[in-house]
């Protein structure tokens, strides 16, 4: 074959392997604004800041109760050197206990004032340096004596926990928290209410402690 005729075969291969206008873009197959903001669009859980400033305990405590008592809600928690103390000041029938800074986890409470004896004595007992067993057995002998208000039959506490104590101040959820309720019936037994004692199925209510100052009726939450 002469030279002349490679010569346009030559051109022809040549052109053949220049590359032409990248058409992926217009095809949607390269990444897109959208695509390349993708980490933003899960970054709500990067808003999430340590409950540690009295505004944030107060916040996340009032998460407790129910949405439309909050704003009347009393609030105490621990100060820095461990005793209790008022946070914020309310009129209703709710006292809130904030989270603890210093333990781990997150829990918060909402219950009665009714309640309050009931609860201040536990405290108290507990900063004696009392085990929760001797805290329940001197509960137990000051109901049954009389010295011990347990407040009415039906007050409720809830308590709102978590693993993480960390929240989104824009929306005041804490990170992985859940509820569970309690309802306070003295003395009651399984046969003076026809709950089970022991529990069946998660968010189904059941009697713990029962015949004891402490018998209440426990709904732990969905799973």
């Amino acid at each position: 074959m002469s030279k002349y005729l490679l010569l346009p075969l030559l051109l022809t291969v040549l052109i053949s392997c220049i590359p032409t206008t990248d058409t992926t873009e217009s095809a949607g197959t390269t990444p897109t604004a959208e695509s390349d903001d993708q980490p933003e669009l899960t970054s709500t859980t990067t808003n999430a800041v340590a409950i540690i400033t009295d505004e944030a305990r107060i916040a996340t405590a009032l998460l407790a109760a129910p949405e439309e008592s909050r704003a009347e809600c009393t609030v105490i928690g621990t100060d820095a050197s461990g005793e209790i103390v008022t946070l914020k000041e309310g009129t209703n029938q709710f006292i809130c206990l904030a989270d603890d800074p210093a333990k781990e986890g997150f829990s918060a409470a909402c219950y009665h004032r009714d309640l309050e004896p009931f609860m201040a004595r536990g405290r108290s007992l507990k900063a004696e340096g009392k085990t929760a067993q001797e805290v329940f057995g001197i509960r137990e002998r000051e109901a049954i004596a009389g010295t011990l208000d347990m407040g009415k039959s039906g007050t409720t506490l809830h308590i709102y926990y978590g693993p993480d104590a960390t929240y989104d101040p824009a929306t005041d959820e804490v990170t992985g928290a859940k509820y569970r309720y309690v309802v306070y019936m003295p003395f009651a037994t399984a046969a003076s209410t026809g709950l089970p004692e022991a529990p069946i199925a998660p968010n189904h209510p059941w009697l713990m402690d029962p015949g004891t100052h402490r018998a209440h009726i426990m709904i732990s939450p969905l799973e």
